[in-house]
């Protein structure tokens, strides 16, 4: 199917920014084609301090125990990697079909959108992001992918007032939840604040309450029934509700981010030796046993021995095979509610596939992520957090940055300042700044706050 005038019009619309930026950085066009600006987008993100940032963040494994396991950055790298991969399968699985291949994002729009995915990921990981929910419940919420698009939208150091300034589609990608804090928020019955027990802080899937003006434009070229069922979520008893819908380009992210966590992730656990084979026999392979038509059936033996062989370049090998065989799977399908192609379109997995990948999602997650040696990690950065957090509450005007003192002072939620603060830290700088507060034996007047 031809696209229509209409049709152009829209896809033009998705191009723009809150404020064109002309005359700062990375404003050059490298062309005058549609994708010259998703180039841009792609620009901003790589070269932005919060991009850098990632190099220090906590994936899995703490920063500094080894030199192999992979960062929330090298994490993003893959994400992009896995996404351009989707999109190239895509084109040709669809070369037939004008309107599908119409939508399907361009390498450079599809890297901006994955590179970007974890920009607002504190330190520390989800511990990192409880602790600052922990005090920012009551004040809009906090979660990682609420504050990255909080960094896109006004943080980030690209224009003064709009953050990245990144074009609409960008930021429309990055949308993973489009609902507010206060929309889906159920904590029940909060209990006292302690440092040693905030689970009842977890956050919604969502974003903050003070991004709601960034919400609206994004979804401004949307007719009024899409935005509204765009925006639709499913209330869940005695837990926060979800959002119901995310965007054709969101998919394809997601999807990538959940190769590379149930793939990638599962080399740096067999790199470590942080699971046995017994482990990966009982929990993996005899679930995989009743997929007849996936790798890990078909071909047994070739992948334990490839994954257990205990070098580099035969695991690779496997975890290769295994990313390839996941990408294959990827189709585009329809929700029909949904005028607008970019909501109406989305890419899926399919069944067989989908299910492979989530048995090795949640061996990772209870092999790996809530072993208690994770967790006792997760849990002293979480405890840092809390505590930096408090400390500077009480002590704005003592130990803020002159950069963040002024802010808070000019701010009508300064507890947003501090949060800000806080969730751009990388984990090295976390501890660093703990240390020199809370350490007699560390800090000096010649130290950099």
């Amino acid at each position: 199917m031809a696209m229509n005038n209409d049709q152009t019009d829209t896809m033009q619309a998705w191009i723009d920014r809150r404020r064109y930026a002309d005359g700062y950085a990375g404003a050059a066009f490298n062309s005058n084609s549609v994708d010259s600006e998703y180039q841009r987008d792609r620009a901003r993100i790589i070269h932005s301090s919060s991009f850098r940032r990632l190099q220090s963040k906590t994936q899995i494994f703490s920063i500094g125990d080894s030199d192999f396991y992979r960062t929330r950055l090298t994490h993003s790298l893959e994400v992009a990697q896995i996404g351009s991969g989707i999109c190239e399968q895509l084109r040709q699985q669809y070369a037939q079909n004008p309107e599908y291949s119409a939508w399907i994002p361009s390498m450079s729009l599809i890297e901006a959108i994955c590179l970007g995915h974890d920009l607002g990921h504190p330190p520390f990981g989800h511990g990192g992001e409880v602790a600052l929910n922990a005090y920012m419940h009551l004040y809009g919420g906090f979660e990682g992918n609420g504050q990255t698009l909080r960094i896109i939208g006004r943080l980030g150091e690209y224009s003064p007032e709009h953050g990245l300034d990144l074009s609409r589609r960008t930021m429309l990608g990055l949308l993973k939840y489009p609902v507010l804090h206060r929309e889906v928020a159920s904590y029940g019955e909060v209990p006292p604040m302690t440092l040693t027990n905030i689970d009842h802080a977890k956050p919604p899937k969502c974003i903050h309450d003070d991004e709601a003006d960034i919400l609206d434009w994004i979804l401004a070229p949307l007719i009024a029934a899409d935005k509204q069922r765009f925006r639709q979520f499913k209330p869940v008893p005695g837990r926060h509700a979800r959002s119901s819908y995310q965007g054709f380009d969101t998919s394809i992210m997601e999807l990538a981010d959940d190769i590379a966590y149930g793939v990638h992730d599962l080399e740096d656990a067999l790199a470590l030796e942080l699971v046995t084979e017994r482990q990966w026999n009982t929990l993996v392979m005899a679930q995989a046993a009743e997929l007849p038509g996936t790798p890990l059936c078909q071909n047994a033996g070739f992948y334990n021995s490839k994954l257990f062989a205990g070098n580099d370049r035969d695991r690779k090998h496997a975890i290769s095979k295994l990313v390839g065989y996941f990408i294959g799977n990827i189709v585009i399908s329809e929700q029909q509610k949904f005028t607008a192609p970019l909501l109406r379109l989305q890419a899926e997995m399919r069944p067989e596939a989908r299910a492979l990948l989530d048995i090795l999602k949640k061996f990772v997650f209870d092999e790996v992520i809530r072993r208690p040696q994770i967790q006792a990690l997760e849990f002293k950065g979480q405890q840092m957090i809390m505590r930096l957090f408090s400390t500077l509450l009480e002590n704005p005007e003592r130990l803020l940055p002159a950069a963040q003192l002024a802010q808070w002072r000019g701010s009508a939620e300064p507890r947003r300042v501090i949060c800000d603060y806080i969730a751009s830290m990388t984990d090295i700088y976390a501890t660093r700044l703990y240390n020199r507060l809370f350490n007699p034996d560390i800090g000096s007047v010649f130290d950099r706050l």
